[in-house]
């Protein structure tokens, strides 16, 4: 079992308001993804459900249980760090053996609980070796298999891809999503990055200042956010926001158009611009379009676009797919996914 409820739980650091109360249920067994700038209370979180920090009010549950005073190792969760967090004098096999020599465990079950999560790692031909004969990628695996031979209720991430470089994120990524198919238990994500959230999470929760402004499913966050943060940051590249003059008795503000949803027409479109910075990414194409009182639209084009510096082009929008924000920046419901446009 690994449920994991939060009710009304607050974090202050003397009169600053880090986390406002909050309410979540994080399910047995699923994927759930804290994503949301850096500042925004994800990391305290998780943190506070690992009871690496405390709380300040409103109750932390694990498998129906209180817990919020529980101590961090009795509270039956394994924590993965940015940093790895490894003994670089130790060997491979006595770092993900630690916890279990910890809590006295017999050597024969330590023994099979390292070889099986070796296996499972692709960690079997390393486990002689040192942290520092490692490469940062099979590093984090090892802190993984720390985590794994523990058999926790639930995985707790910190934003443990950060320090790889790009292609080991996404090697990384994938490893991780298996790994959570294959273990299939709770495991709580916390990034910066919402790419890694869209490609991982079953759930994503998006903060900002301390509250959760979403939760949904990935698709659900790209095509209902329920507001203009959250449109604006789930997607990649990152929603264009055009802002309207209000005709009399209606409430828009603003449209959001994500770059994927333009059209380039040869015909007159809603907005003429001219192409300024092109990003040629071989499958397909980005371009920077400068468009007068409105500014730099981002708008994605196919792998063989033929546009260049300079080039005047016209641009229009899938008229189902634009989303209307109105002046506190909600979503209009109504106007937004299929309704009319307001431009």
């Amino acid at each position: 079992m690994g449920s994991i409820t939060l009710k009304q739980v607050t974090k202050s650091f003397d009169d600053v308001n880090v986390i406002k109360p909050l309410d979540l249920d994080i399910r047995d067994g699923e994927f759930i993804v804290f994503v949301g700038p850096s500042g925004c209370g994800k990391s305290t979180l998780l943190r506070m459900i690992a009871g690496l920090e405390d709380t300040t009010s409103g109750t932390i549950e694990i498998d129906g249980k209180e817990a919020t005073s529980v101590p961090p190792a009795k509270r039956g969760l394994a924590m993965v760090f940015q940093s790895y967090a490894l003994y670089p004098h130790m060997s491979v096999r006595n770092n993900i053996a630690f916890p279990l020599k910890q809590a006295k465990v017999a050597p024969a079950v330590i023994k099979e609980k390292i070889e099986k999560a070796a296996t499972m790692l692709n960690l079997t031909d390393y486990l002689d070796r040192k942290p520092g004969q490692l490469s940062g990628g099979q590093r984090q695996r090892v802190a993984i298999g720390r985590a794994i031979v523990r058999q926790p209720s639930a995985f707790l991430f910190d934003e443990p891809l950060s320090n790889l470089d790009a292609s080991l994120r996404v090697n990384m990524r994938l490893e991780i999503s298996q790994l959570h198919k294959s273990l299939d238990t709770t495991m709580i994500y916390v990034t910066h990055d919402q790419v890694e959230a869209m490609t991982m999470a079953d759930r994503i929760a998006v903060f900002n200042g301390g509250i959760i402004e979403q939760v949904g499913t990935p698709l659900e966050l790209y095509r209902k956010p329920v507001n203009r943060f959250v449109a604006g940051f789930i997607g990649s590249p990152k929603m264009n926001f055009i802002d309207v003059a209000p005709k009399p008795g209606d409430a828009t503000h603003s449209l959001g158009v994500r770059p994927e949803h333009f059209k380039i027409t040869t015909e007159q479109g809603l907005w003429q611009g001219q192409v300024g910075v092109v990003e040629h990414l071989g499958s397909e194409t980005f371009l920077h379009v400068h468009v007068d009182h409105i500014g730099t639209l981002t708008v994605k084009a196919d792998g063989d676009c033929q546009a260049v510096y300079g080039d005047q082009i016209n641009l229009t929008a899938e008229q189902a797919k634009i989303m209307h924000f109105d002046k506190q920046g909600m979503t209009i419901p109504a106007l937004s996914w299929g309704g009319e446009s307001a431009a």
